[in-house]
């Protein structure tokens, strides 16, 4: 037998006493949740209540408009501010309803016909309730609607009188702009706070009477979707979990433009877009300067092109596109000329005008010596090389300078780059152009040839394309060839390229005097994590709150913002298995995978 057994057997009150104290003394002290959530200190004032170190002030509505749109309370509910909402709903029987309803329409229609026998002049006011009432009366009686009674109350919280006013003016604003009012819960404020605790007890008791289609207008749970009905999947809803599903090539323009750090996901998350859009019968192409795309080229059967001083594949930069039949042969050698002595004006790091006059001439004479003219039909004709152009320049008067600059493109260390026959053929549905291994001064000079180069295959045959440029700030560096990205990105819809511009150097880019018009001209803009260096100019370019300049600091690898036009949402990327085992760069998974071969071919053998 234990102690307090013994002891309450005993009779003896003062004994019995002795056993229990030490048990109520205990549970006097043993913290409860109330007791950690409640506030220091409360104090009730008629127009506020002070929670500890918090004002708090509630609110609740009063009236509503004769028609509510849908969603007109997410205007309140995606404030940036503190507040409780608590939506309160009370079904009325329908029988009971319908009666009063039938003493109503009466009164109402018993006041319409005084003033006409009066020979007053008809109130629009009378007229427009008896409507009303009819057609909810028949609709009740259909079963269609239902009436309730409703509460609405909103409590908002402040750190002192000033911040709780400037919250209480700016929900008034939003409401009063669609004409629902909202007063203070004077000397109910108690009632009202502990209306608005999740207890589901409706104390303050303020009720309208609404029906079920504006009753649905309140729903509060409103997160935005960004889909559409067709497309590839980009990604998730990070608010609701939807799918982020588009099909670029049906937007204003086909264009999409990429801002993301090292290392956030941005090539993963692009190549999940290029596998995603080859199933869709698109072709892609890509300008990749790491070699992060060669893996997923053999994977889908693609070809790919190593771009340097020392690669057997090469491109012709005096290859001239067939004309079309909109197109007449002379504007389209005008234009090449002109793209060429921006060309020129890349590898010779800027020209003087009397070397950019010198330059075109020559260019026109060098496929002059083809048989290449205005006139001509070159659609069978060989084009010229870089050194039959040197050729020409070196009997220019006054190319001296220009011939010395040229010489080591056709004699020198960097010859083997352009000086050949265009030997690639990008006739498939995924190809890819690495640059990689070129060096980094003639980067800007390949990717404007390569880019040249895949513009005058898109002319040529129409067909749906994307174009991906990987680390686009490259381009940027230099005005000829951001301005030629820039025509691209304009121009592309006109022959169903779209243009897909990657870049972690987000500064660089927007510097550029091509870099904004770039976005405008994309449909689609994608911003991963961010560094804290540039987020601040992401900010003031995509007009975004506080609350999203630090979401892109705090996103994890392929989490962001996903932007189509003046909408966007929070976005994660996500792949399949096997879509992640085709596509992933990660270092570590990647040897992970190599062995993983390796052991099945020992195994195998």
């Amino acid at each position: 037998m234990g102690i307090f057994d013994f002891l309450k057997k005993k009779k003896d009150p003062a004994v019995q006493l002795t056993s229990f104290l030490p048990q109520e003394i205990y549970d006097s002290g043993v913290l409860e949740l109330q007791d950690i959530i409640a506030p220091s200190a409360l104090k009730i004032t008629p127009n506020e209540i002070n929670l500890g170190e918090k004002i708090a002030r509630t609110f609740f509505v009063i009236s509503y408009p004769r028609f509510l749109t849908e969603n007109w309370f997410s205007a309140v509910i995606n404030l940036t501010k503190i507040f409780n909402i608590s939506i309160f709903v009370h079904p009325i029987e329908t029988s009971k309803v319908l009666r009063q309803f039938q003493k109503k329409v009466a009164e109402v229609q018993s006041q319409i016909n005084q003033r006409e026998s009066r020979g007053l002049v008809r109130d629009p006011m009378l007229d427009t309730a008896y409507q009303d009432l009819e057609s909810l009366r028949d609709n009740l009686m259909q079963a269609q609607e239902k009436l309730f009674e409703v509460g609405i109350y909103i409590t908002i919280y402040g750190d002192n009188d000033d911040e709780l006013n400037k919250t209480e003016t700016e929900i008034k604003s939003i409401l009063e702009s669609k004409l629902v009012y909202i007063k203070p819960a004077l000397f109910q404020q108690e009632q009202g706070y502990k209306s608005i605790l999740p207890t589901a007890d409706d104390e303050l008791g303020i009720h309208s009477k609404l029906n079920s289609s504006p009753l649905s207008s309140i729903f509060p749970f409103v997160s935005f979707d960004l889909t559409s009905n067709k497309g590839i999947l980009y990604g998730i809803n990070r608010h609701n979990n939807s799918l982020v599903l588009f099909d670029r090539f049906s937007l204003d323009n086909y264009n999409s433009v990429t801002f993301a750090k090292s290392g956030s996901g941005k090539s993963y998350a692009t190549k999940l877009e290029v596998l995603r859009s080859l199933m869709f019968g698109i072709d892609v192409m890509v300008i990749d300067p790491e070699k992060e795309y060669q893996g997923l080229s053999e994977a889908v059967g693609g070809k790919s092109f190593d771009i340097s001083l020392n690669s057997s594949n090469h491109i012709n930069p005096f290859d001239l596109p067939f004309p079309r039949e909109d197109e007449s042969p002379a504007n389209v050698l005008r234009s090449n000329i002109l793209n060429l002595v921006g060309l020129f004006r890349i590898m010779f790091g800027g020209l003087s005008p009397e070397e950019d006059a010198i330059i075109d001439r020559a260019i026109s004479e060098t496929y002059a010596l083809k048989d290449i003219t205005p006139e001509s039909d070159f659609a069978n004709l060989e084009p010229p090389l870089l050194s039959d152009f040197e050729l020409v320049l070196a009997g220019m008067q006054g190319a001296e300078e220009l011939v010395q600059k040229l010489s080591k493109y056709t004699r020198g260390s960097w010859s083997g780059f352009i000086n050949q026959p265009t030997n690639v053929d990008i006739n498939t549905k995924f190809v890819v152009f690495s640059i990689r291994d070129m060096e980094d001064d003639l980067k800007p000079v390949a990717m404007y040839i390569i880019t040249h180069y895949i513009w005058t295959a898109v002319r040529r045959e129409l067909k749906k394309r994307l174009l991906i440029i990987d680390e686009a700030w490259w381009m940027m560096k230099t005005e000829d060839t951001a301005s030629f990205l820039f025509s691209m990105a304009k121009r592309g819809r006109k022959y169903f390229l779209g243009l897909a511009t990657i870049t972690q150097d987000v500064d660089d880019f927007l510097q550029s005097p091509y870099g904004l018009p770039i976005l405008t001209n994309s449909s689609i803009q994608i911003l991963l994590k961010q560094s804290p260096s540039t987020v601040d100019n992401l900010q003031k370019t995509f007009n975004l709150t506080d609350e999203e300049k630090f979401l892109l600091l705090e996103s994890d690898v392929g989490e962001g913002l996903f932007f189509v036009g003046q909408k966007h949402v929070a976005i994660k990327i996500i792949a399949s298995y096997t879509e992640d085992q085709i596509i992933t760069s990660d270092p570590s998974q990647l040897l992970s995978i190599k062995r993983a071969r390796e052991e099945l071919n020992q195994s195998g053998q």
